[in-house]
């Protein structure tokens, strides 16, 4: 049992070492919502927190708190009222967001406060500082709803939070808000976290959502063919945005994506939407290569496309001194021109960086990957990565469930990332036609 054990623990966490020692230092805004501590999921929450932490990073944790003031406002009798996607907060509901507040702030800490022997949490110093980090103004009056004692962030204490977690502090902060004349104001946590991650310029920004992410085609009902998008461009998003209804409730597509935008847009590079239900998922997200939800990326100057006839000249340059020393096989000009449709490129500023190829073979249910390069100044930077990816989601688009490449010298590099070698009978028919024997090219495999 034990050797059966060590035989995937080993590996497991040896393919976790890189990113621990990636997000070591980095700072992670945290959306908790109230309905995953009404759902029960704070104590597990806790705990992959307090390990997070361990492993060297700042975290931010900002609850929200809608189910419980309305469970405070039903048992008052009194009725819950929204306007604009926004709480009207007259002062019957101020009292019980501030009631709600106060009980979630004593659960969370006791939750971090965990140390029972043989849990996760034994020997877990976690010391949660929280406080008035949030200046505040009202909404005021819109098309003739005032909106009370609900408000809008104004400004964040960057310096304040900033040193909590210097502290090595958990920094805890509730979606209030208040004035320079002293009033509080209801906020909504969605808005606290992207304005909080955005003034901090956070490595990461995580809302843990009732949505597992956004699917490839969000207007369409889930399903195999229509997976979760595990990494969705900043322009991509922006483009889903407007073509979907926009929304008010937190399982609606545009809900939680329209904050990841706009916290991309003010600067942070990485925004997630993970589904609390999944126990462990900030672990997988976070720790896990492909992760469990939805990534929004920015990627500023360097761009990830499908390539075009004027990329033409531009992938020939690229490949030319690989298939000089023979890593690649050598492609004429007609052929990449004939095929240009089949090519995913990366390119900076201009510049092309990196090309792959997708030649699918729908009888078979698979494609090849080929053409895989990376410009020697680019290597070792994540951009072979980001084609993979793009070349995987471009496979699952055309319904293939296995991808497979044909290569001579970089094996190992496919080999750490999920393929396995095949032996070349395994190749769909049109393609064991095409194969060179005399060049002796290994085939791996991926499934999808």
């Amino acid at each position: 049992m034990s050797a059966v054990f060590n035989f995937t623990f080993v590996p497991w966490f040896r393919s976790v070492a890189p990113y621990i020692h990636k997000f070591r230092h980095q700072t992670f805004v945290i959306g908790l919502p109230g309905e995953a501590i009404a759902a029960g999921k704070l104590p597990v929450i806790a705990q992959d927190l307090a390990m997070i932490q361990a492993m060297g990073v700042k975290i931010v944790l900002v609850h929200g708190f809608r189910p419980q003031v309305n469970e405070q406002l039903a048992a008052k009798g009194h009725e819950e009222r929204y306007s604009h996607g926004m709480r009207i907060t007259d002062s019957v509901a101020l009292d019980c967001a501030q009631e709600a507040a106060g009980q979630l702030r004593y659960e969370i800490e006791a939750a971090f406060s965990q140390g029972l022997p043989n849990t996760p949490m034994a020997g877990s110093t976690v010391r949660v500082i929280s406080g008035n980090f949030i200046t505040a103004r009202p909404v005021g009056i819109l098309d003739g709803v005032d909106f009370q004692h609900t408000g809008v962030v104004r400004k964040v204490d960057v310096a304040g939070i900033q040193r909590g977690l210097d502290m090595d502090a958990l920094v805890l902060i509730s979606p209030f808000g208040f004035s320079p004349t002293g009033e509080a104001f209801n906020l909504a946590m969605e808005e606290v976290a992207t304005s909080v991650a955005t003034a901090l310029k956070a490595d990461k920004l995580l809302f843990m959502a009732e949505v597992p992410g956004i699917r490839m085609r969000p207007e369409e009902p889930p399903g195999e063919d229509n997976p979760i998008d595990t990494e969705l461009p900043l322009a991509q998003a922006r483009r889903m945005l407007a073509s979907v209804p926009d929304s008010h409730k937190p399982t609606d597509t545009a809900f939680y994506l329209r904050h990841c935008v706009k916290a991309c847009e003010g600067g942070v590079e990485r925004s997630h939407i993970i589904p609390f239900a999944v126990d462990g998922a900030l672990l997988l997200e976070i720790y896990v290569h492909d992760g469990i939800g939805t990534m929004v990326i920015d990627e500023k100057l360097e761009e990830l496309r499908e390539a075009t006839i004027d990329d033409v000249g531009g992938i020939l340059q690229l490949i030319e001194p690989f298939e000089k020393d023979g890593t690649l096989v050598k492609r004429d000009r007609t052929e990449i021109e004939r095929d240009i449709a089949n090519y995913t490129i990366i390119e900076h500023d201009g510049v092309l960086f990196g090309c792959a190829a997708l030649y699918p073979y729908p009888e078979a249910r698979t494609g090849e990957m080929a053409a895989v390069t990376v410009s020697p100044h680019s290597q070792g930077t994540g951009d072979g990565e980001k084609l993979l990816k793009r070349i995987e989601q471009r496979a699952r688009n055309q319904g293939l469930q296995s991808l497979f490449v044909l290569t001579t010298r970089t094996m190992h590099w496919f080999l750490k990332r999920g393929f396995a070698p095949v032996d070349p009978n395994w190749l769909p028919e049109a393609r064991k036609r095409k194969y060179n024997w005399d060049r002796k090219s290994q085939v791996l495999v991926k499934r999808l």
